[in-house]
């Protein structure tokens, strides 16, 4: 007796660019990191829940390269240990879209893996029905200064968007298959407002971004910043030098003073400085939430009013300082 195929219950998963043409009001969405390894999905589904009430389109779930640390054996010597601390993006996304029927965009990072592991985890998302993944070249190790690729895999992000765009049209790394089955991935890449900080100038970097789009890259979700004119100035100069595919914003709140110093740091990124005034003001990490939020909801604020198709969270373990700015503004 053949099984019914009761589509009422089936959820339909969408690409990112077809949720954002689709859309008719401005669309939510977020990006998590996995637990370290040891803990439990349920850590992710803590984080996750309150957040829900606000339809996100599409949860991010970044992706990592396995650490090395030096562990000393029992007769003194020591070896460099290969470690992963956040393990299961692809088992995340999975799990995400069978318990919120969203649609889940696993990273998948250059650094630390070699091709044909890439071409593997595409597999293996292929057949999950995760037609979403954001490309990225990923950081430098920990502990060196700069990026150095696997031997056997891609240094740079256009070379991973590449290799999804063979996919995509049914070309794997063995020679001996023949029609092979074809992906359809939705693919999304990085984009510095401010620009990447390997980059000599902001026209460079965004030349660099519209080899990926010329590859096949369908768009482009943005670096956080904290400047909201960045983000149009980018968008303009974008436009300008002919990439012409939606580009995200990508937004993170502020929630402590350290932050003041370590993001413009890592990022290379500027911190206005009413914001650090302000912040410095705090004298409790209340306040300096409290602080943060405002921040964000100014942000959001202006970005909606500029007719922003799209907002997307960097949540990164302040679930409730997005929470609390999205439940006033919607």
């Amino acid at each position: 007796m053949p099984i019914e195929n009761n589509s009422t219950f089936a959820p339909r998963y969408m690409k990112v660019t077809d949720l954002l043409a689709a859309s008719k009001k401005t669309i939510i969405s977020f990006e998590i990191l996995p637990p370290t390894k040891g803990k439990s999905i349920e850590s992710i589904f803590t984080h996750l829940n309150p957040l829900m009430d606000f339809k996100p389109a599409f949860i991010n779930v970044t992706y990592h390269r396995a650490e090395q640390i030096l562990k000393t054996r029992n007769d003194g010597t020591t070896e460099m240990v290969e470690i992963r601390k956040r393990p299961g993006t692809v088992g995340i996304c999975a799990a995400i879209m069978n318990k919120y029927k969203v649609d889940a965009v696993p990273h998948l990072i250059c650094g630390g893996f070699s091709k044909a592991e890439t071409e593997n985890a595409l597999i293996d998302l292929d057949f999950l029905g995760i037609n979403n993944v954001l490309a990225l070249r990923g950081d430098a190790a920990k502990g060196e200064d700069v990026f150095k690729p696997n031997p056997q895999g891609h240094h740079y992000a256009e070379d991973l968007v590449r290799q999804i765009v063979g996919l995509n049209n049914g070309i794997y790394m063995e020679d001996d298959i023949i029609d092979g089955a074809k992906t359809d991935f939705c693919i999304g890449v990085a984009g510095y407002p401010e620009k990447h900080i390997e980059a000599p100038d902001l026209e460079t970097d965004i030349r660099n971004l519209k080899r990926k789009i010329d590859l096949g890259a369908h768009y482009v979700t943005t670096q956080l910043f904290y400047n909201n004119q960045h983000y149009y100035n980018y968008l303009n100069k974008c436009r300008e030098l002919g990439v012409n595919v939606p580009v995200i914003p990508g937004l993170k709140p502020i929630s402590n003073q350290k932050q003041l110093t370590l993001l413009p740091k890592v990022f290379s990124i500027e911190m206005p400085t009413e914001l650090q005034q302000e912040m410095m003001k705090a004298n409790t990490p209340e306040a300096c939430e409290a602080v943060g939020t405002e921040w964000l909801l100014y942000q959001c604020r202006d970005l909606l009013k500029n007719n922003l198709p799209v907002l997307h969270f960097y949540t990164l373990g302040k679930p409730m300082i997005i929470y609390n700015v999205l439940k006033q503004l919607f």
